[in-house]
Parts: C-alpha cells; structure tokens; sequence
C-alpha cells in the first residue's frame, strides 16, 4: 500500500452528534473538545456483526 507524504494528505473535519443533531468538532469550545477526546468509542466485534449481516 502506497502511503501518502504530508504534502499530498489534507485535513478531515470531523462531525459528531450533539443533543440530537450534527455538529463539527472543530467549531466546539475547549471544553467540549476535552471532552469529545475523552470519549471511548464503541467498537463492534468482527464476528459478531459478520453474524448479523448472514440473518
């Protein structure tokens, strides 16, 4: 796999669900940044959703 130099990469703007809508992160103040960081997101095991597709 061909890796990109830092030239070529360019920045992705993250959004984030916040009390039921959509917003960037870029746009929240420190502290909710702070907090968006400390998050722990939620992954889902390989298998169990390879299960799930097959029903």
């Amino acid at each position: 796999m061909n890796e990109l130099t830092p030239e070529e990469r360019q920045l992705c703007e993250i959004w984030t669900r916040v009390m039921g809508y959509h917003r960037p992160v870029s746009l929240f103040n420190k502290g909710k940044k702070q907090e968006h960081s400390d998050r722990k997101h939620f992954v889902e095991p390989m298998q169990q959703s390879a299960e799930i597709a097959a029903e």
